[in-house]
């Protein structure tokens, strides 16, 4: 008699003999027999191979048949979706952020009858801190602008609509960077970091899609967007979307399809902002990642 069940194989197994599975060792090709003369493979890809905090780990899972339904990829409590790439393979990506603990990160991936579990060794990193001295911030912001926001950065929608390396949004230099932290009135903010890339650059600056999407947001200051200021956000699917904060000017609409390199509006100095500056912010499955290895590693 045959059990339907996936066939779990630990990590302890796999990694016998070796004394840890290292990143650079995930990429396997299983096979577990389940009835005599038969084999179900599941190959599993993770990307990549020697991630740090706030990288977005990609996984790429071949099953072996087309008749299968999708995997399951979990990592931590989360389970994230997948999405078919054509023959056979699937897709999920996964964020990692400064707010999580560096080391071994086990990722399941649990096929129709087989369950991979994969340790994947994510480095810890360096973050800059900054000290902020500040008074009657605590009454910033407004629960309209918190509430659409939120529900932007949880789009997931089925497909991809990027392709290839993200673009630089707009020109001029980058004058605060992915993932630094800050000391408020001399507190540690442990929940805080910078939740993207600011670029430095004079008031009607072109911006400009760094990957195809749809609009999904388009608001402002003078509606409630009092931190974030005018604001587009971007909608790349399977999870991915971009934020640009303190516009001046807006040149797109919701429900807008815009390609990669077409202008959506100018830079400005609206909302919270010292002056005139963008910031973009890029999010996978709500976290904030860092934008930097989706344009190919350029600021």
């Amino acid at each position: 008699m045959t059990s339907s069940a996936p066939v779990a194989d630990p990590i302890g197994t796999i990694a016998r003999g070796t004394g840890l599975l290292l990143a650079s060792l995930i990429s396997l090709t299983v096979g577990t027999s389940l009835t005599a003369g038969a084999a179900v493979a599941l190959e599993v890809e993770i990307r990549p191979t020697n991630p740090q905090l706030g990288d977005t780990l990609t996984i790429l899972v071949q099953a072996e048949s087309a008749d299968e339904p999708p995997p399951v990829v979990t990592m931590g409590d989360r389970t994230f979706p997948t999405f078919p790439l054509g023959n056979n393979q699937f897709q999920a990506l996964l964020p990692t952020t400064p707010l999580d603990d560096p080391g071994r990160v086990v990722v399941q991936v649990t096929g129709e009858t087989v369950v991979r579990n994969l340790a994947v060794w994510v480095r810890d990193r360096s973050f800059p801190t900054q000290s902020l001295w500040i008074s009657g911030a605590s009454d910033l912001g407004t629960d309209y602008e918190f509430d659409r926001v939120d529900e932007f950065k949880e789009l997931v929608s089925d497909q991809q609509l990027w392709s290839g390396s993200f673009l630089r949004p707009t020109s001029g230099p980058v004058t605060t960077i992915y993932g630094v932290r800050r000391y408020y009135n001399g507190v540690f903010a442990e929940d805080y970091y910078h939740r993207g890339v600011d670029y430095a650059a004079p008031t009607g600056t072109p911006v400009v899609a760094p990957a195809a999407g749809i609009v999904a947001l388009v608001d402002h200051e003078a509606n409630g967007f009092e931190i974030h200021g005018n604001t587009v956000g971007l909608d790349h699917g399977q999870g991915v979307a971009s934020i640009f904060l303190h516009l001046n000017r807006i040149d797109v609409r919701e429900g807008d399809r815009v390609e990669a390199g077409q202008v959506i509006g100018t830079v400005g100095n609206t909302g919270i902002s010292t002056g005139p500056h963008l910031h973009w912010g890029l999010y996978v499955h709500g976290r904030s990642v860092d934008p930097v290895p989706w344009r190919g590693g350029a600021e």
